[in-house]
């Protein structure tokens, strides 16, 4: 991507850093409000949880139907944001439990459906300004993971220094930026379908078999996300409370590891175009095997800094690789191989938390973190043992 590109690129990235800081915000803040602002039982945290998970999923899927029909996009980018501003505003002059499983699960989940939407998009985007899709991709996910760098520690500061309300006053302010940016920046009458997703839809058959790949590619990213689910909810516990670490780690570990994610992301282009996308991939997983390994057995603050860095080199390069890879198998329907993709990762969240949780509490953490090894590994083996079933990768026939 050259100067030029970037530049042309510039508003569509500003408009998804200002929905990704508005996520990043209330998403990993949410069980600290339910659990120790409001003091209700962590199972109150679930119930929040698997509400919010289910109505994402459906609402992705009924987003992703009428995408790939080829209705404009411009709409449902401003639903999304409208909803996340309703649940803000009301949680704000509100903070009770009642309004945040009902104003916060519908407005929240409705935010969330932005995710899929905008990626969604971005192909379209990318090749009516003549950018190239895995380098639109990487720098989408690049602004996705600087979203995330910013928006916890925003959050629990605000929280911390002013009071739970104001974080979503912030929220609902930033919500303003994001409305005003998609006001601005999305054209009224851009679809997300490509000249190239037509083509593929013309020549396609409706046999079952015609979307196997296309799952298949999804069950190797279900592995190794929920992989990474388990190592990012079980290592703050396992530094703090095993390890002995002090109380600062999992904040600096975070902290490195999106630090070098970002630089993976931005460099994914490259070995895509050089080794094509499943050989990377399946270095990528062989990496990922590694890493977990070695952090299950950090025991100095030095070993978890290269542990950090080693867990954001890989998973850096897994978070640009894996949407491309899942995107090559869509036979025309893009925004429905999206949307698979990012329920996939919702769901391996989902799994996560209740796994993390129970072997946690009757063996260790440690035992959490080698469990998410033997997700990696798995994919890799999916990876292997599948690819006489799915269709080679345009970019693989180098």
């Amino acid at each position: 991507m050259t100067f030029s590109d970037f530049r042309s690129a510039l508003p569509f990235l500003a408009l998804q850093l200002s929905g990704t800081l508005c996520s990043s915000m209330i998403v990993p803040f949410m069980g600290y409000f339910i659990v120790e602002d409001l003091e209700n039982a962590p199972l109150i945290l679930s119930v929040y949880s698997v509400l919010v998970f289910a109505l994402t999923l459906f609402l992705n899927k009924r987003f992703a139907k009428a995408m790939d029909a080829g209705n404009p996009v411009f709409p449902l980018i401003g639903i999304a944001a409208s909803g996340y501003l309703m649940a803000a505003c009301a949680l704000s002059l509100s903070p009770t439990l009642w309004v945040t499983l009902t104003f916060g699960v519908v407005g929240f989940s409705f935010g969330s459906s932005a995710v899929s939407t905008m990626f969604t998009l971005s192909r379209s985007y990318a090749e009516a300004r003549k950018i190239p899709t895995e380098q639109f991709n990487a720098f989408m996910r690049a602004t996705t993971s600087t979203g995330w760098m910013m928006g916890p520690a925003l959050s629990f500061v605000i929280a911390d220094s002013l009071g739970a309300p104001f974080v979503f006053r912030v929220c609902a302010a930033l919500v303003v930026i994001w409305l005003t940016l998609w006001w601005h920046i999305v054209p009224r009458n851009m679809a997300s379908l490509t000249k190239s997703d037509r083509a593929a839809r013309n020549t396609a058959t409706n046999s079952p078999l015609t979307d196997r790949p296309l799952y298949l590619a999804a069950l190797v990213c279900f592995c190794l996300s929920t992989a990474h689910s388990l190592t990012f909810s079980a290592l703050p516990l396992f530094y703090v409370q095993e390890v002995n670490l002090p109380t600062f780690a999992p904040g600096l570990h975070f902290s490195i590891k999106t630090f070098v994610e970002i630089f993976a992301i931005l460099s994914t282009p490259y070995f895509i175009q050089r080794f094509g996308v499943r050989l990377t991939l399946g270095g990528t997983l062989i990496l990922a095997i590694v890493a977990i390994e070695f952090l299950a057995q950090i025991n100095s603050l030095k070993m978890m800094m290269l542990g950090a860095a080693i867990e954001g080199l890989y998973y850096g390069f897994y978070a640009s690789l894996s949407i491309t890879f899942v995107q090559s198998f869509a036979n025309g329907r893009f925004a429905r191989a999206t949307a698979i993709y990012w329920n996939t990762l919702m769901v391996s969240g989902l799994i996560a938390g209740p796994l993390v949780g129970a072997i946690g509490q009757y063996h260790s953490f440690q035992a959490v973190i080698q469990l998410a090894a033997l997700g990696a590994v798995l994919a890799l083996s999916i990876l292997v043992l599948t690819r006489a079933l799915t269709a080679p990768l345009a970019s693989d026939q180098t």
